[in-house]
């Protein structure tokens, strides 16, 4: 039977030469992205604009940590929908359950008040969102066979659909903010996300059978042991809460060592674990240097939440012919150029065929080219209010989203072929686990940014980014010996 659907599916060519149940997957991450990108370009600004303006007054430094800190648990959150998928219920089931749960935690984020809506609807997000996003990536996976060519312009398809609806989240969701309040913007995020799994709900069906096959199934005799240690676990970060170990201002380091654990713990599992054979050890070791290459890229690339949202609201500006732009419409710029470049890049891998650039170049390409997009900023720093024009940060984004088409979809791919049959939804969580790390890097960061004295911070970071891709690129023949087969 899983033959016969992967023949069908390879003959499949209905969405724009990709198999139609694509457009399942792509639909829901479509809608999920617009309430995600929609909430998160508004939610800084609601953490630290005064009461005054509808906010909650924190300091910038702290509401930024907040924010890093919520990203990178959506990411970190992908490990327990990897679990749950490879061990309970298979991962178009999960992907169903979070988008249900991304629902709830929109509309507790439009409806309760203050810091309760923040912190009830922050955790159900970065939860729904994190169980979503492994096993969206993992579904798309099981449309094609190890060999499709179609691979990877596949993912740079359905990596459209992400950015179709990142565009649009941030325009709407700062219409209402600005217009009518914070609490209409989360309003729209939460009407968002209900269409997306009004959607799914109809198309899921069409899914493979392989899409709801749990590859390792958990013995049902230790059923009863993970739901005593998910009480112990809630139970423990609820003391913890209380006490105040952890708090507003920590947040981010937090899940800075949350993630590096998890990660260390990960990688040691999956090497250790008699279910993979030697090919495939060697070729989780092939991915650890391009988990830190991403690492390194999302740190930098996750800031446009953070660092960049406080540089528009106070440096850049935003006048169009007497219009002041919303500050959330700045991160509506990068997913334009997605849109557009998606294609572009899908069109040139699949032209090139098994003449393109190996995984590790296109890796250290990314972070090179992410490395110089901050040196960018350079000729910028020590400007007064208004002072950077609306064009350069046009043209920053465009250098960053170069760099994100060089990593991201490719990361997705790679990763689906580098995993280990029996850990194959939890070896997408590990690369969702740099983008974790990252993005709780760039919020921890935010500290550190001083904008009377700008030079150090965007050409520092800028620097190490810049020698992390050239050590892998220096590095790509020992990385594609371990990866075995896998360019």
């Amino acid at each position: 039977m899983a033959s016969s659907e992967t023949s069908a599916t390879t003959a499949d060519t209905r969405f724009f030469g990709q198999p139609w149940a694509l457009v399942h997957v792509f639909g829901v991450e479509m809608w999920e992205r617009f309430s995600f990108y929609g909430m998160q370009g508004i939610l800084l600004l609601y953490l630290y604009y005064s009461a005054t303006e509808g906010g909650l007054g924190l300091p910038e430094a702290v509401a930024g940590g907040i924010v890093g800190a919520y990203g990178g648990s959506v990411y970190l959150s992908t490990i327990l929908g990897a679990w749950v998928a490879d061990r309970m219920v298979g991962s178009e089931r999960v992907l169903f359950l979070s988008a249900i749960v991304i629902v709830a935690g929109h509309v507790a984020l439009a409806l309760l008040p203050g810091f309760v809506g923040v912190g009830v609807g922050l955790v159900l997000v970065a939860l729904g969102s994190g169980g979503l996003k492994a096993n969206a990536t993992s579904v798309v996976g099981t449309l094609y066979s190890a060999d499709d060519s179609r691979r990877d312009a596949g993912f740079s398809l359905f990596y459209l659909g992400i950015n179709l609806g990142a565009f649009m989240g941030p325009i709407l969701t700062g219409i209402l903010q600005s217009s009518l309040g914070f609490h209409y913007g989360f309003g729209l995020a939460a009407i968002g996300m209900t269409l997306g799994l009004v959607q799914y709900s109809f198309g899921r069906k069409a899914l493979p059978d392989e899409a709801r096959r749990v590859p390792n199934p958990l013995p049902a005799r230790r059923y009863p042991l993970v739901a005593i240690i998910a009480v112990a676990a809630i139970a423990l970060i609820a003391v913890l809460v209380l006490v105040g170990v952890i708090q507003a201002g920590n947040l981010s380091t937090i899940v800075i060592l949350g993630t590096v654990a998890a990660t260390i713990a990960y990688f040691a599992v999956i090497l250790s674990s008699r279910r993979i054979d030697a090919t495939e050890r060697s070729r989780v070791w092939g991915f650890l240097p391009l988990f830190i290459t991403s690492v390194a890229f999302w740190s930098l690339y996750q800031q446009q939440f953070t660092v960049l949202t406080l540089y528009s609201s106070e440096r850049l500006d935003r006048n169009i012919l007497g219009f002041e732009m919303p500050v959330p419409w700045v991160q509506s710029i990068n997913p334009v150029f997605i849109i557009i470049l998606s294609g572009v890049f899908a069109a040139v891998w699949t032209r090139l065929g098994t003449q393109q650039p190996s995984t590790p170049v296109k890796f250290a390409l990314g972070a090179i080219v992410m490395g110089a997009a901050f040196l960018l900023f350079l000729p910028f720093a020590g400007g007064g209010a208004n002072s950077t024009p609306l064009l350069a940060i046009v043209g920053i984004l465009l250098v960053f989203t170069i760099a994100e088409l060089l990593i991201s979809p490719v990361g997705l791919s790679v990763t689906t072929k580098l995993a280990p049959k029996a850990f194959h939804t939890q070896m997408v969580a590990l690369f969702f686990l740099s983008i974790a790390l990252g993005t709780a890097i760039s919020g921890w960061l935010v500290q550190f940014y001083d904008p009377t004295n700008e030079v150090p911070y965007f050409s520092i970071l800028g620097g190490i980014a810049i020698l992390v891709g050239a050590g892998l690129l220096f590095s790509v023949k020992p990385v594609l010996r371990l990866m075995k087969g896998v360019s």
